[in-house]
C-alpha cells in the first residue's frame, strides 16, 4: 500500500493558501481516480482507493494531516503504523519556496530545508520519505517570506497551478512504480504548455504570365491588298 500524504493546514481560511498547495495536490489525485468519500481517522482525514499503475493495480491511502503545519508528523507515524506502511511507500507532497512556480522535484531523503511540516514528519518516522516538492517561488526577501506563504494563490497563478494539479493527478500511477524520476518525468510531459503549430512558409507564387499585346501595324493585309487590286483590273477590262 502507498501512504499518500498532503501537507497543509486546516480551515477554510487556508484552504487556497500556498502553504496548502499539498492539500490540493492529494485531493486531485482522490477525485480522479475516484477515492473513496473521506472520513475523519489519525488526527486527519483519509480516503482510499487504488492507483493503475504499469505493474497492475495497487492500493493506495490519502492522508491530510489535520494538526496543523507543525504537528503533521503525529497524524502521519500513526496511520504508517496503523497500516504496516515503510517508509518508502509514503510520498509527501508540499510546498517549495525554492523552486520557481509550476516546477515540480521528488526526492528520497534530505533535511527539512525550514519547512515544519517535514520537519515534524522526519521526528515522528525518520527522513528517508519521498518527497514532491511542488514550487510556489520565493518572494525575494526573508521578510516577505510568511505572508507570501500563507497568502492565497494569486489569479495569475491559477493557470500553471490547475494545470500542475491535473497533472500530478493524471501521473500519480506512476508512482506505484517506486521509481519518482518516472513520476516527474510523467508530470513534466502532462504539464508542458501546447506549443502552438509550426507555420507553414507561404510559397512565394510566380505571376500569372500575360499574354504578349499583338503588335498592331498600320500596313494594309497583303491578302486584301491582292483581292482589290485583282477585282479593280477586272473593271478595267470590261470597259474595252
Amino acid at each position: 500500500m502507498l501512504l499518500l500524504v498532503g501537507l497543509g493546514n486546516p480551515g477554510e481560511k487556508h484552504a487556497r493558501q500556498r502553504h496548502n498547495v499539498g492539500f490540493m495536490a492529494v485531493d486531485e489525485i482522490a477525485n480522479a481516480h475516484n477515492f473513496s468519500v473521506a472520513k475523519s481517522k489519525f488526527h486527519g482525514e483519509i480516503r482510499e482507493g487504488f492507483l493503475d499503475g504499469p505493474n497492475g493495480r495497487s492500493k493506495a491511502l490519502i492522508l491530510k494531516p489535520l494538526t496543523y503545519m507543525n504537528e503533521s508528523g503525529r497524524s502521519v507515524g500513526e496511520a504508517a503504523r496503523f497500516f504496516k506502511i515503510p517508509n518508502e511507500n509514503i510520498i509527501v507532497f508540499y510546498d517549495e519556496l525554492d523552486l520557481a512556480p509550476g516546477k515540480l522535484r521528488i526526492k528520497t531523503g534530505g533535511g527539512a530545508a525550514g519547512h515544519n511540516g517535514i520537519r515534524s514528519i522526519d521526528a515522528h518516522i525518520g527522513n528517508d520519505f519521498k518527497r514532491v516538492r511542488i514550487g510556489i517561488g520565493h518572494p525575494g526577501s526573508k521578510s516577505r517570506v510568511t505572508g507570501h506563504v500563507l497568502g492565497d494563490f494569486a489569479k495569475a497563478d491559477q493557470d500553471w497551478l490547475q494545470g500542475m494539479l491535473r497533472a500530478i493527478a493524471k501521473s500519480a500511477p506512476m508512482l506505484t512504480t517506486g521509481d519518482g524520476n518516472r513520476f516527474a518525468t510523467a508530470v513534466a510531459q502532462e504539464f508542458a504548455p501546447t506549443k502552438p503549430p509550426a507555420k507553414q512558409e507561404k510559397t512565394k507564387q510566380k505571376p500569372a504570365e500575360t499574354a504578349k499585346p499583338v503588335k498592331q501595324s498600320n500596313e494594309p493585309d497583303k491578302t486584301e491588298t491582292n483581292a482589290f487590286a485583282a477585282a479593280f483590273q477586272k473593271i478595267l477590262g470590261g470597259k474595252k
